[in-house]
């Protein structure tokens, strides 16, 4: 039986994606990940393990600090503990959230490539959605000062065209693979000319 999360808890995760720091890793960004899920679901092994991974993912979500992924595994340990979800399923979907801190996974992990796919859908849009993105992504950042921050986004965005593949489940790869790169690299020329 699929396991469900109770309106309880979602709220209060809503609570969490509404905090004024946010401007990407909103509301909004979950919602994508499950239409996304929803209409790639027959891809799924657990699809109620994904849907609370995405949920939980970047519940805890400060830009200045760099342990939002292990905060939000352990906001999920606590809240699907406290409302008695299996320990399996717990240690799951937190792997699954720890798995977004570098955006890897076992090769044979089906579900957890899934949902790292579905965490990175929006490099794969089209280029007007790509840059708001990217714009949003910099207002998080905006007590960077700009060498800094360009610095750093050529670093994260290099790591992504350094893959072999950024999508490993492969209608995703087909569907986005091309149209992410293109927008790394326009957004890489705009970082390094400007």
């Amino acid at each position: 039986m699929a396991l469900t999360l109770p309106e309880t808890t979602l709220a209060r995760l809503r609570a969490c994606y509404a905090q004024p720091q946010r401007r990407y890793h909103t509301q909004a960004h979950v919602d994508a990940l499950l239409r996304g899920l929803a209409q790639h679901a027959a891809l799924a092994m657990r699809r109620d393990l994904i849907e609370a991974a995405i949920w939980f993912h970047d519940a805890v979500y400060e830009p200045a600090r760099s342990d939002n992924e292990a905060q939000s595994a352990r906001l999920a340990r606590t809240e699907l503990a406290a409302i008695g979800w299996p320990d399996d399923a717990i240690e799951r979907v937190a792997s699954l959230v720890l798995a977004t801190a570098q955006h890897d996974a076992a090769r044979d992990d089906r579900d957890a490539w899934l949902f790292l796919d579905l965490d990175l859908s929006i490099l794969g849009q089209d280029a007007s959605t790509y840059r708001a993105y990217a714009e949003q992504i910099r207002a998080e950042y905006a007590f960077v000062p700009e060498a800094r921050y360009r610095e750093g986004r050529i670093r994260v965005l290099g790591r992504f065209l350094e893959r072999d593949a950024i999508y490993r489940t492969p209608a995703l790869h087909a569907a986005w693979e091309a149209a992410a790169r293109a927008n790394i690299d326009d957004e890489l020329q705009r970082l390094r000319g400007a």
